[in-house]
């Protein structure tokens, strides 16, 4: 059943690329959604479908790959009508390169191997680089590049840091082994300094495929220039797997009794990216590259919580489903905008309401839910968060917190306003982009469940939270 998980979107990927209809082509990518979001409810039903010991659901990837499952099917609901209206180019390598991205995303979560997943990742990235030189501008093609050299960057220094935590082992006296379950049985008996320093290592390599500050250089021209589809796959999605990768990591290091170490990193670098960001937000011009930093910051949100650990750590595994929910929002109605108006400058851009009143009103929602205002899911996980720093004495950490949120509000908002506010341009007239059922419904599905997260928890996700929470903490 796992593996399946994986050969579907594969198999998916080559009859799509083999499909002769640019027309027809697109329409496949919902239907793959669908076939894989079925196989993911009927895995999670059945919790002995394993491919022992590579591939394995636990209470960490279980929640990650129910989430990835609805990402991807409401994106690629979304994608037909997006194609359609960029009918002119081919979309032959970027439809099957979706399907692809979704396996090898899959084959991430699903991995307890660190070597394997080592390989997923990288595949990860380079089956999404065909999809941000889908317009194949000059500035597509730089931002494709530097995508893949930064990323190259980080994969290496993870390899690095897996040869460092299996000579941990081998120094402790062990045989090596890089299957999870085998390094946290005898994380007690790693080595120490070798641990610490293969935590560093990965955790560099890794955060740069999160983006986390000050890896985090590639974000603004990769998002800025990949349609809001792949923005979107990429804010939630990628990042998400990366972010498992460090809870792999993190686990281990709780189960040696490394914990406190991990975490003040954590903190440290999770405080620096929410600073970052905000100082980049600041007079943005771009809202695509200004949805880039917001990607900064709610990683450096998720590494926060870890870092501060008690109820925080239950609040950052509710905010990674949040945080991809609000993107989802965020960058399919930013893509929407964009193709009204041909261009992502708020130079350009305003009165996106009166111009396409439907995307409009959706990014203005999206940007009050991205900020943590209530009633909307990232202000309970964000407040879960702050509440646990308070109620462990970290008021240093919960009070940089607020500050950095209060500055990212302010910074973001003055570009959301701009882009929502007063009178379409005439440039924006010359184009005959409009909202259509296809490019708002899945917009609409992701802004109902940002909303329905948090009025109220599903008891089954509530629980397989505080599980993966749990399992997170487990030692030895």
């Amino acid at each position: 059943m796992l593996l399946a998980l994986v050969l579907v979107p594969l198999a998916f990927a080559a009859v799509t690329f083999l499909l002769p209809s640019n027309r027809l082509r697109p329409w496949l990518l919902p239907v793959g959604g669908a076939v894989q979001l079925a196989l993911v409810i009927a895995a999670l039903l059945w919790p002995d479908a394993s491919l022992h010991p590579w591939l394995e659901l636990d209470p960490l990837n279980r929640v990650v790959l129910a989430f990835l499952a609805v990402l991807f099917f409401l994106c690629s609901v979304y994608a037909p009508g997006y194609l359609a209206s960029r009918a002119s180019r081919p979309n032959r390598v970027f439809s099957a390169a979706l399907f692809a991205f979704l396996a090898m995303m899959t084959l991430t979560v699903l991995s307890q191997h660190l070597g394997l997943m080592w390989v997923a990742i990288e595949a990860c990235t380079l089956s999404s680089a065909p999809l941000l030189y889908f317009h194949r501008t000059p500035r597509s093609l730089e931002a494709t590049w530097k995508y893949l050299l930064i990323g190259s960057v980080g994969i290496a220094l993870a390899l690095f840091g897996s040869f460092f935590l299996a000579y941990a082992a081998l120094h402790g006296g062990l045989e090596p082994s890089l299957f999870f379950q085998d390094l946290v049985r005898e994380a007690p008996q790693l080595s120490r300094p070798w641990l610490r320093a293969a935590f560093v290592v990965l955790f560099v390599g890794y955060g740069t495929k999160m983006g986390l500050a000050p890896m985090h250089t590639w974000k603004p021209d990769a998002y800025g220039e990949a349609p809001g589809l792949v923005g979107a796959l990429l804010a939630g999605g990628l990042t998400s797997c990366a972010f498992l990768a460090l809870l792999r990591f993190f686990q281990i290091c709780v189960a040696s009794g490394e914990g406190a170490f991990a975490r003040g990193i954590m903190v440290t670098i999770g405080l620096v990216s929410m600073a970052v960001a905000g100082i980049f937000m600041a007079r943005q011009r771009d809202y695509k590259r200004m949805l880039a930093y917001s990607s900064v910051e709610h990683m450096g949100i998720l590494v926060l919580g870890v870092g501060i650990d008690g109820w925080a750590l239950f609040g950052a595994l509710l905010h990674l489903v949040n945080n991809g929910l609000t993107k989802g929002v965020l960058f399919l109605s930013a893509g929407n905008i964009d193709r009204a108006y041909d261009s992502k400058s708020v130079d350009v851009v305003g009165g996106a309401i009166r111009r396409m009143p439907i995307s409009g009103t959706l990014f203005l929602a999206g940007f009050f839910a991205i900020t943590g205002s209530p009633p909307f899911g990232p202000f309970f996980s964000e407040f879960t968060i702050l509440r646990a720093a308070f109620a462990s004495g970290q008021y240093w950490t919960g009070g940089m917190f607020l500050l950095a949120l209060f500055v990212i509000f302010m910074g973001m908002g003055a570009t959301v306003l701009a882009v929502v506010q007063g009178e379409p341009s005439p440039r924006a007239s010359a184009t005959d982009a409009k909202d259509s059922f296809l490019t708002v419904a899945p917009i609409i599905v992701f802004m109902s469940l940002v909303l329905l997260l948090g009025l109220y928890l599903p008891p089954p996700l509530d629980t397989a939270l505080r599980e993966a929470a749990a399992f997170l903490e487990r030692t030895p």
